[in-house]
């Protein structure tokens, strides 16, 4: 049997995806897990620090389109059109986890969203990086072009239970990389 630390998180990281933070109680959480409320305040403190521990979790691990970002086996554009790839049809997609939790947790002062903004710089920064080894004009642009394009057919996708959007954001992605590409380079 897993130790109940491992177990609480388990739960939590299916709960909170699925149900939402906010939505999850403790007493769901617990009786879900196997443990005590006790246990859970003892191996986490308190719900939001578990929160935390959760996005920690979340962000180390990436959503399926950002896993393409670190795909060694493909080139830079492919890693950059990867973002767009539709989740698998054998899981229940509700989005990226981190930003469903922004949306749920909008005081600033929260310490997961320290997490969750400094996950998303890293994503950008990746994606600033392969936009530049696939040789665009202006990978910055391009890379907050292609993150907006991301989290909004995350936010699409999970609002109309369609994966629909991931194609369009491709569609639009493609063509924002060749146009950078082949962009005439600006005034000597």
């Amino acid at each position: 049997m897993e130790p109940p630390s491992a177990r609480i998180m388990s739960t939590a990281t299916r709960l909170f995806y699925r149900n939402g933070i906010l939505a999850t109680g403790v007493g769901e959480l617990v009786d879900a897990a196997g443990v005590s409320k006790r246990t859970l305040y003892q191996l986490f403190g308190s719900k939001d620090d578990l929160v935390t521990a959760y996005l920690r979790r979340v962000s180390a691990h990436g959503t399926s389109g950002e896993r393409h970002l670190d795909r060694a086996d493909l080139s830079p554009r492919e890693r950059l059109l990867g973002l767009f790839t539709r989740p698998p049809d054998n899981v229940d997609y509700r989005g990226c986890p981190l930003h469903n939790a922004a949306v749920e947790l909008p005081t600033t002062d929260h310490a997961a969203r320290e997490v969750i903004v400094e996950h998303k710089r890293v994503v950008l920064a990746k994606i600033v990086a392969l936009a530049a080894e696939a040789g665009v004009r202006n990978p910055e642009l391009l890379g907050r072009q292609l993150i907006t394009l991301y989290e909004g057919a995350t936010a699409l996708s999970t609002t109309l239970h369609d994966y629909e959007p991931f194609d369009s954001a491709r569609s639009a992605a493609e063509v924002l990389i060749d146009v950078d590409s082949t962009a005439p380079a600006g005034p000597p």
